[in-house]
């Protein structure tokens, strides 16, 4: 019997196969090559095309160092003296009016982004140095008369010789901010024992209140867009109190859901009851169950205050109406009230969210957006409701400051998060701040106040730092493990942010940044050169960098420091890593040569 392969026409037809298969090999394997090329020249977009090969010495033969030519940076022209790329007024006229969307985010394209130093202002001096920072600042580092002139009446600041002076005034509080402050108090019992540790001031004008809630343990966020208030933001970061620059417009805030302890609003002007009630929403979603939601002016006061508002007693009291049932309708409850001030409560339960029917509005998220998911990201009108509420509830978590080391329920949200993984990264941050404090004197000093982690985890940086004199802006990637709930649960602060853009803040306005491993995790996204140029407009001159990196990127993260004007020493970790090493700089100050480049 004859095999089956010996039949007529078999041999013919496995030469026909083998040609085929043949050239889907080929295929196959120029597919594959050409994909690794295009791996390869994304994960290597900062290097430039005239890179010199990298020399490896002979103690680090596993470890490349990514070498680069040197450059040299240009001064920026005088007029980019306050320049925040994102948030430009030069470019508001592009966008639209809707809901002052134009004050939002909107990035320059990569072919319109600056490749020059932002100048300091004529006179620029160190600023002052804190706690004395927090009452008085140079006017030549913030001169703007806007707020001086316009709000004289009001006490925000005034001016006196070569200074700025901060009583504590606000639109609210006449009688100065540790009266309202107090006042607060009384009605939040919790503001007193370290139940309200975090809170976020919208509108908030200099930061007066947030500068009087660190004095008393609260750690505030102060957001307020670039508007006519002419650098109030700024007032504040010179101050040393937190702030950043931002508003509730179209997308979300760039924070997690259940965030923060407290939020307050004093006369900022924000219309709660309108677009459905939209900002509202917003609110409660980054509010954590049981926190705390706090309205000084129109309309609450209205039987005492209407006069003075433009409008009539029963108009206030229409507004006072339509603003209490909506926040009903989002499970808040009335918690207490006194003269100009009301203070509502978010749910600490789910037994108000369970009686939300489908007709009820707002109604009920759905499951289609991550609540967490806040880098542009629009605001619904619908309600963020926490899946756990219990072990998110302003009660459930220790009380300040012990809540600082007790890893928190979201630690085991978050992308292989566990206890034993957080209490690791604690401990190792607080070896590293002591190897930290050996290779840079002024840290933990008077010398630095206004201090950004740039891509933290935990918060562990921040957290090894807390008893220093100083706040720490903890960032997390957007496009990295969404950690950032962790951090507010320690009773940190912090936000999402994507460093292939630039921060939301006015220039000058850190005294310390810190990134570790940034440019090894985000070098496939983002280009070097950019990122460090950032990182120069928000250093004040005589700003200390600590840079932790792969060996591969150190050398060319220091050519680049270079042409910024930045004097930098590399140093080992401290285990003395071959393939870790630590650059430490500062960034020399320099004057501005008045010549439009």
């Amino acid at each position: 019997m004859k095999k089956k392969d010996s039949k007529p026409g078999a041999y013919h037809d496995k030469r026909s196969r083998v040609v085929p298969m043949t050239l889907m090999v080929i295929a196959l394997c120029g597919f594959s090559f050409y994909l690794g090329g295009i791996y390869y020249s994304e994960k290597n977009r900062i290097i430039k095309k005239d890179a010199r090969p990298a020399v490896q010495s002979s103690k680090e033969t596993a470890v490349a160092s990514l070498q680069i030519k040197a450059v040299e940076f240009p001064e920026c022209s005088t007029d980019y003296q306050d320049y925040t790329p994102c948030t430009d007024p030069k470019r508001w006229r592009k966008y639209g009016n809707y809901r002052l969307s134009f004050m939002e985010r909107h990035c320059p394209p990569m072919n319109e982004r600056k490749e020059c130093l932002v100048p300091p202002p004529d006179g620029y001096k160190p600023p002052i140095r804190w706690p004395k920072s927090k009452d008085q600042c140079w006017y030549r580092n913030v001169p703007y008369d806007w707020i001086n002139n316009q709000k004289a009446n009001q006490h925000w600041l005034r001016k006196e010789g070569d200074r700025f002076f901060f009583p504590g005034g606000g639109t609210m509080f006449p009688n100065g901010v540790s009266v309202y402050v107090d006042l607060m108090q009384n009605l939040i019992p919790g503001m007193k024992d370290g139940t309200v540790r975090t809170a976020i001031d919208t509108g908030c004008g200099v930061a007066s209140w947030g500068g009087d809630l660190l004095d008393r343990g609260i750690l505030t966020v102060s957001l307020a867009p670039r508007d006519n208030h002419e650098a109030q933001v700024q007032f504040a970061l010179e101050r040393g109190i937190p702030a950043i620059l931002g508003i509730i417009s179209t997308q979300r805030l760039p924070f997690p859901s259940n965030s923060f302890d407290m939020a307050h609003c004093s006369r900022c002007l924000i219309p709660w009851t309108e677009f459905d009630g939209i900002y509202l929403l917003e609110i409660h979603r980054i509010l954590r169950p049981g926190g705390f939601w706090v309205l000084s002016g129109p309309p609450i006061n209205y039987e005492n205050r209407w006069r003075g508002w433009n409008t009539t007693v029963e108009e206030q009291k229409a507004d006072f109406d339509k603003l209490k049932k909506l926040l009903t309708s989002m499970c808040f409850k009335l918690y207490n009230k006194k003269d100009d001030i009301a203070v509502w409560q978010k749910s600490a339960d789910n037994s108000c969210y369970d009686q939300l029917t489908a007709s009820s509005y707002p109604a009920k998220c759905d499951d289609s957006m991550d609540p967490d998911s806040a880098w542009y990201t629009p605001l619904r009108t619908c309600l963020t409701i926490p899946s756990q509420t219990h072990k998110l509830g302003l009660t459930s978590a220790p009380k300040w400051p012990d809540r600082l080391r007790v890893p928190p329920e979201r630690t085991s949200m978050a992308p292989g998060g566990n206890s034993g993984g957080f209490k690791h990264d604690d401990s190792k941050w607080k070896v590293r701040i002591k190897h930290y404090e050996t290779l840079l004197p002024a840290l933990g000093s008077d010398k630095i106040r206004n201090v950004m982690d740039m891509n933290t985890l935990y918060g562990g940086f921040a957290a090894a730092l807390i008893s220093s004199p100083l706040w720490v802006m903890n960032v997390v990637s957007s496009y990295g493990p969404n950690s950032l709930g962790v951090v507010y649960d320690r009773g940190l602060i912090g936000m999402f942010h994507d460093w292939c853009e630039p921060f939301s803040t006015y220039p000058r306005t850190y005294d310390l940044l810190h990134l570790d491993g940034l440019f090894t995790a985000e070098s496939h996204r983002c280009e070097m050169k950019y990122v460090l140029l950032e990182m120069d407009r928000i250093l004040r001159p005589d700003g200390y960098a600590i840079i932790r990196e792969s060996s591969y990127f150190l050398d060319a993260i220091a050519t680049v420091a270079k042409g910024m004007r930045w004097n930098c020493n590399k140093r080992s970790t401290e285990y003395n890593l071959d393939k870790e090493k630590v650059l430490i700089c500062q960034k020399k100050p320099w004057y501005a040569k008045h010549s439009q480049q």
